[in-house]
């Protein structure tokens, strides 16, 4: 089937074809950089990075462009609570993103303009609108005349009065029309300002995703994205500006995602129930957390809970289960005697059907949870596969494994690079003659763990548990190093008693023919609420 993708502007499904055949330019509305991420920003910039992904599986050549609101009253009014620069402040939070986005597994997209660095742009723009008549000056500042946009309201689907009747709008009695909105603000006392035809002052918001839009991927193009609150007035503004500026569309498609709410309640500082992507880093993986965000379709609501964070970690090691146990087999330092002859080509056949059905739901509006879906159905192929002929398959069988997880990591890398870093968490632990040290495959070469490094770190652990952490890594690490050590000296009371404690944390150990694996389950994390 072909893509087909909702349209905001239209109110339903429309298949996808670009100006360009096989090249796809995409713009979606940035962060106002006066604070850090939320979960909000994590699943829009989640879902762009999705469609992204999913155009390049499909063979475009995307040009994805992602901008930063890097003046705004917002940042004004935090750089002077906090008593520093608004430029200190912008540069402290555009880092800050960016950490948290890639920390997400996010892609940094073709472009990140800045509203500040284009402000040349937007008067020029401002210029073009005031020369056909659809601006006008006021005391500096300069207002876009609603009424002369003959298509206004055509993105939310209302009419003037409509918006009029429900518009929260500032009370100016300068204004011709209460729906006219700022394209330029005269300077205050205490605030940034540039040079204009009309006085010094700086941008209004709207105007900068218009000029920034247009400079980087033309006068029209394909997709224009966001979260759903800015349909009116922001993109209901960008269009009409920018329409009417240059009398052609201004974005083919529109795709606006859904909120994501806390205990059924839209977040807000009011509310004190922001919780930062930082924050919930630091206790879940980002694994987990894409999961826990694709599970539900881009366009509805999701809400943040203990049992969805609970099944996304569920999932998450079943996920890493699977993969892990495949590289097992396929990095065996010797093949074994096959003790199984099973039939690769069920499996086989699966993998071909599973990438078919992945298609098919992300053909249909980046069906994110029917993906995923397919992904589960492979994993549970793989696992009857695993459980039946693990310890000693075929060469043949091997091979259909190998290609299971391959299938398995294309088709996550497309959903968010959904599984990158899950191998990062899994070590290999071989313990050398001595019995005093342990190679660990994915760590440092050799690693020492005394009986003193083992008492540290049980109380590094036990300290974490009574303050409500997530446990520390290399503090788990050091203990199940310890455990093999002890297994190595046949010490078996010791090493039983540290398993025990370790699996009542959730701490998942293996003991291998190839050494030691072990990673923390995901469901047993540890969630701060706010």
């Amino acid at each position: 089937m072909a893509l087909v993708i909702y349209n905001t502007l239209r109110q339903k499904k429309e298949p996808f074809e670009p100006f360009v055949p096989g090249i796809v330019r995409m713009y979606a509305c940035g962060p106002t950089v006066y604070d850090r991420a939320h979960i909000g920003h994590a699943r829009a910039a989640l879902t762009f990075d999705v469609v992204w992904r999913y155009l390049e599986y499909r063979g475009c050549q995307v040009v994805y462009v992602r901008n930063y609101t890097d003046v705004d009253d917002k940042i004004i009014q935090r750089a002077a609570e906090l008593g520093q620069s608004r430029e200190s402040l912008v540069e402290e939070q555009i880092e800050a993103y960016r950490r948290d986005m890639k920390a997400l597994g996010l892609r940094t997209p073709t472009e990140e303009p800045r509203a500040t660095y284009h402000i040349r742009e937007m008067i020029d723009l401002i210029r073009t609108l005031m020369a056909k008549g659809v601006a006008y000056s006021v005391d500096g500042d300069v207002y876009f005349e609603v009424r002369r946009s003959p298509d206004y309201g055509k993105l939310s689907h209302r009419g003037l009065d409509e918006l009029q009747a429900g518009a929260r709008v500032e009370v100016d009695p300068r204004k011709r029309d209460p729906l006219d909105f700022a394209l330029w603000k005269a300077s205050r006392p205490g605030e940034p300002t540039w040079d204009s035809p009309w006085g010094p002052g700086r941008p209004g918001w709207h105007i900068e995703c218009s000029a920034m839009s247009m400079k980087y991927l033309g006068e029209s193009f394909d997709i224009h994205g966001g979260g759903a609150d800015l349909i009116f007035p922001h993109h209901e503004n960008e269009i009409a500006q920018s329409e009417c500026a240059t009398g052609r569309p201004f974005a083919r498609y529109w795709i606006h995602n859904g909120f994501v709410n806390i205990r059924a309640e839209k977040m807000s500082k009011s509310l004190g129930n922001i919780l930062t992507v930082r924050d919930i880093l630091r206790q879940i993986s980002p694994c987990a957390l894409k999961l826990f965000l694709l599970g539900t379709h881009y366009r509805a609501p999701v809400d943040f809970s203990e049992d969805a964070l609970s099944s996304a970690g569920a999932a998450e090691d079943r996920f890493r289960y699977v993969l892990d146990e495949v590289q097992r087999i396929r990095d065996a330092r010797s093949p074994s005697v096959a003790l199984s002859h099973m039939d690769p080509m069920p499996l086989m056949n699966q993998v071909r059907e599973v990438e078919k059905e992945f298609t098919d739901a992300m053909d249909d509006d980046f069906n994110t949870p029917r993906a995923l879906a397919a992904l589960f159905t492979l994993t549970r192929g793989m696992n009857v596969v695993l459980k039946d002929a693990g310890r000693a398959p075929g060469p043949s069988l091997v091979n259909a494994l190998g290609i299971a997880e391959e299938a398995l990591w294309r088709l996550g890398s497309v959903l968010g690079g959904l599984f990158e870093g899950l191998r990062e968490v899994v070590d290999r632990i071989t313990i050398t003659p001595s019995a005093d040290r342990a190679i660990i495959e994915s760590a440092d070469p050799v690693i020492m763990v005394s009986r003193d490094d083992y008492d540290k770190a049980r109380e590094v652990v036990e300290s974490a548990m009574a303050s409500g952490q997530p446990l520390p890594p290399e503090a788990i690490r050091a203990l199940v190093v310890y455990r093999a050590i002890c297994r190595d000296k046949k010490d078996w009371a010791t090493a039983d008693a540290i398993r025990a404690w370790l699996t009542d944390l959730g701490v998942v150990i293996d003991d291998t023919g190839d050494g030691v694996r072990w990673y923390v389950k995901t469901t047993h994390a540890k969630i701060q609420r706010p």
